[in-house]
């Protein structure tokens, strides 16, 4: 169900609450990105692993705390995330999830739980959509929100430090904007580093090795206008790829763009 008719039939979610989202998720109401909801509050990406493989990510997390803001990790065996909000529940409340296996991307659901194992670890990273309030508020307007459709991500060329077998690129969302709003936009998010904070690069795509920018590797193709620069900030995406170069037997993400709804108001990721 895209946004806008989840809107038209349940109201404006940009002022729901966490609980009642995750709710909606919850009981398959909302299949789709979550951009947009519940604004003031953290999202969160996902990745999470078998337990033998849990300390080399948090490692890999530690090292790469620019793409990988770690902002929550389940007991090991336990779905629920209690330091992030009230019930919530890894395997149902998120929209979509990656299942990868050895590497390779083999499937696309709304619910895990009947994959979740006693040896899993669910991990959560901070998400720009977390910063999205802060900017509309700064006079920063987000071109995908208001034409509703998926924040653009590219594989750039910044490679991120190894840790056990994760190693890979840094994956990075892209919003464009008129230079003026880009420069607001760097003072903004520079004070939100548990969710991205300040953007990696601004300008020529190609600097950080990333080609057309009408071909990302996840999401929409973004609608540039006249005279605004890309600005791209360092995305949660980034474990995706670590994923794909490390090939662990099995790891479940969240599907870009689509995230956890957390209770911790987007303050806090300062």
């Amino acid at each position: 169900m895209a946004l806008r008719d989840i809107e038209d039939q349940l109201g404006n979610l940009a002022d729901a609450s966490p609980a009642h989202v995750r709710g909606l998720i919850r009981r398959g109401e909302i299949t789709e990105q979550t951009g947009g909801m519940a604004l003031g509050f953290m999202q969160g990406n996902l990745a999470i692993l078998p337990a033998d493989l849990a300390l080399d990510f948090a490692r890999y997390c530690q090292r790469n705390p620019k793409p990988c803001p770690l902002v929550g990790v389940t007991d090991t065996g336990d779905p629920m995330l209690p330091t992030l909000g009230r019930d919530i529940d890894i395997r149902s409340d998120i929209s979509a999830y990656n299942v990868y296996r050895d590497g390779e991307l083999s499937d696309t659901i709304n619910d895990i739980t009947d994959l979740w194992r006693d040896d899993l670890v669910a991990f959560v990273l901070g998400c720009s959509y977390s910063f999205e309030e802060a900017l509309l508020a700064g006079g920063v307007p987000m071109r995908h929100l208001e034409e509703d459709y998926l924040v653009s991500m590219y594989i750039s060329n910044i490679q991120t430090v190894p840790a056990g077998p994760f190693h890979g690129p840094t994956v990075v969302s892209m919003r464009p904007m008129p230079m003026e709003e880009a420069i607001r936009a760097v003072e903004i998010t520079a004070r939100f580093p548990m969710t991205h904070g300040k953007p990696v690069h601004l300008g020529d795509p190609a600097e950080i090795g990333i080609g057309p920018l009408d071909q990302p590797a996840w999401g929409d193709v973004p609608h540039i206008r006249p005279g605004e620069v890309p600005v791209f900030w360092a995305c949660g995406v980034t474990p995706q790829a670590a994923v794909m170069a490390a090939k662990p037997p099995l790891c479940i993400t969240h599907r870009p763009g689509s995230m956890l709804i957390t209770d911790i108001p987007s303050s806090r990721a300062s």
